[in-house]
């Protein structure tokens, strides 16, 4: 039996979801989802009646079990976790058997998995657009569902959209048709039959185009970025082949690539056969967490050079710290198995599952005999593990079973320090890696860092010609790992190398990070206009809390944030307004 899950209400140790049918129309007037969600449960246990689902801020209209009526009650509503679905069944089953569960439901204008996008908020400014992210927790808002990554089923969708729009989900296209309710509108309709849990259900309805960029891969977007999209991504079939030699084959079968709106949180969101990118994206990120960070750079490696993953996991580590300091050197949020009990997973979210495990796998790496033997493990843990969910304590009985022979070595792994204890005891691993690529950045930074102001004169707007956008990104971090800068450094630095004219999103975010910091009036706007232009988590939050750091502009910070709140997605209101200390009663009407 499973562990209860504490960011879920659902009965996942009593019965489970094997597979969900959705129906859903999707109305922008009232900015909701109506349908229906149909799902086949399998007992765990005898004389099973009584199920939970996950919901929030759902209206539940009816429920229905194997076609008879059900009687339901909604619990008390959760500050995060939202409000269990307590649903009686009109019969016992036994252990191994299914029942078919109906739920007919509309969710609120302000589900928290749904942004609602106005046409002035699209690219063309004349079609509506919807989008869904439900990482970590917030697939409840959108479907009644068992809203645990530990329950993994299939699903099958059909959803109704207006007809000068197109929908697309996190499944295989599987046709259209014009909705015989009504002709204004058209059905799509799409199938999942590979097991995966609720946060992966997503779905998109907006004037989508889309263009072949391989065999198996799509990418879709407005058509005003479509071109530009196709061309960014076109790449990706060496990528997955380079992915499937190293990982073993892509099972989804469609591998397409979705360019949302700039005010999507997250850089990426790696839903099966179809993954979202911001517009802020320009590396793409596969599969999941510290084994997902591992794999990108050994792609990298193999497309690049081992001094390039070098380089890469440098910059990673940096974003690790940040991280920590962040959440403070002792936080158990710094954890690389934090505890949840009582935490919105929102606020948890940070680079540390990412990064502090590509650590340990790295580490790992060094033990057990280098990269070609640690990505066999690692190939040999994916197949294995497949459409499973997998405890920390599997996996190490794994490592262990694969590397026998090596069970010395591995038993001197402090594995408690890396697991259950703060980051703060890891510093000392920053300098295992080759700084080849890294030695020009940490050379000018140094003489930035060390420069009085008569030695101004000395640097060149040559010296940042020869460093790649990685290398220039690198360089920025080492200085906003330092005090402040002199604003005259500052301006002299602009004067130099023209760093306002960079639009790679990853400099510019620093950039400005480094302007505010060093007390930079007028670059103030200019980084309150970056922080809500685009709605990436990773470049929003830090740049409305480096301006509130900076005591005569606090105010404006958070006159801009409630200004631009409405057209934020959710999670990132939600998570920028704690930054700010802004109450929700601040922000009324929104």
């Amino acid at each position: 039996i499973m562990s209860a899950d504490p960011c879920s209400f659902s009965s996942i140790n009593s019965c489970l979801t094997k597979h969900l049918n959705l129906c859903l129309n999707v109305d922008f007037t009232k900015r909701v989802l109506k349908g229906r969600a149909t799902l086949t449960l399998e007992a765990l246990e005898d004389r099973f009646s009584v199920l939970t689902l996950d919901t929030r801020d759902l209206k539940i209209i009816s429920v229905s079990a194997n076609g008879q009526e059900a009687s339901f009650t909604l619990g008390s509503k959760h500050s995060f976790k939202g409000t269990p679905l307590e649903i009686r069944l009109p019969f016992d089953i036994s252990r191994g058997q299914h029942v078919i569960v109906e739920v007919k439901y509309e969710t609120s204008p302000s589900a928290t998995a749904l942004q609602w996008l106005t046409p002035e908020q699209t690219a063309g400014k004349k079609y509506p657009y919807l989008f869904s992210q439900c990482q970590a927790h917030h697939c409840r808002s959108m479907v009644p569902c068992q809203d645990s990554p530990s329950v993994k089923h299939t699903y099958y969708a059909q959803v109704s959209v207006p007809k000068d729009l197109v929908a697309v989900m996190s499944a295989v296209r599987d046709g259209h048709e014009m909705d015989p309710q009504d002709s204004e509108r058209i059905v799509y309709r799409f199938r999942q039959p590979v097991p995966m849990p609720s946060y992966l259900i997503a779905i998109v309805a907006g004037a989508l185009e889309s263009r072949e960029i391989g065999p198996r891969s799509r990418v879709w977007s407005e058509k005003e970025f479509v071109h530009q999209a196709a061309s960014e991504f076109s790449e990706t079939e060496q990528m997955l082949q380079t992915a499937e030699k190293l990982a073993g084959p892509y099972v989804w079968g469609q591998y397409d690539i979705l360019v949302l709106p700039p005010s999507f949180p997250y850089g990426g969101m790696e839903n099966p056969c179809l993954t979202f990118a911001t517009p802020t994206l320009l590396w793409l990120q596969l599969w999941t967490k510290g084994h997902t960070v591992y794999l990108e750079r050994m792609i990298g490696r193999s497309m690049e050079s081992e001094q390039f993953r070098q380089f890469k996991a440098m910059g990673g580590w940096k974003d690790l710290q940040d991280s920590v300091n962040t959440f403070g050197p002792n936080s158990p949020l710094t954890n690389l198995v934090p505890s949840l009990q009582d935490v919105d997973p929102d606020d948890a979210f940070s680079s540390v599952p990412y990064e502090k495990g590509f650590a340990l796998l790295y580490h790992l790496e060094e033990l057990m005999g280098g990269p070609e033997v640690f990505m066999e493990f690692v190939k040999s843990y994916i197949q294995m593990f497949a459409y499973s969910s997998v405890t920390t304590d599997q996996w190490k009985n794994y490592l262990f079973t694969y590397f026998k022979d090596k069970v010395d070595i591995l038993n001197k792994v402090d594995w408690n320090a890396w697991m259950y204890t703060p980051c703060v005891i890891m510093l000392y691993f920053c300098t295992l890696y080759d700084t080849t690529l890294a030695d020009a950045c940490i050379a000018l930074s140094q003489k930035w860092i060390k420069a009085k102001e008569q030695d101004l004169n000395g640097f060149k707007e040559s010296d940042i010609k020869t460093l790649s956008s990685h290398q220039l990104i690198e360089f920025l971090s080492l200085l906003l790992q330092e005090d402040p800068l002199p604003l005259t450094h500052v301006k002299k630095m602009q004067d130099l190398y023209n760093l306002n004219s960079y639009m790679n999103s990853e400099i510019r975010f620093r950039w400005l990070r480094l302007c505010v910091r060093s007390k930079w009036e007028e670059m103030v706007p200019v980084a309150l206009k970056m922080a809500t232009e685009q709605g990436r988590l990773k470049f929003t939050r830090p740049l409305f809390r480096e301006v509130y750091t900076f005591e005569k502009y606090r105010e404006e910070a958070v006159r801009v944030f409630l200004a631009h709140r409405a057209a934020m997605h959710p999670v990132t209101a939600g998570l920028v307004a704690k930054a700010l200390k802004v109450e929700q009663s601040q922000s009324t009407g929104v």
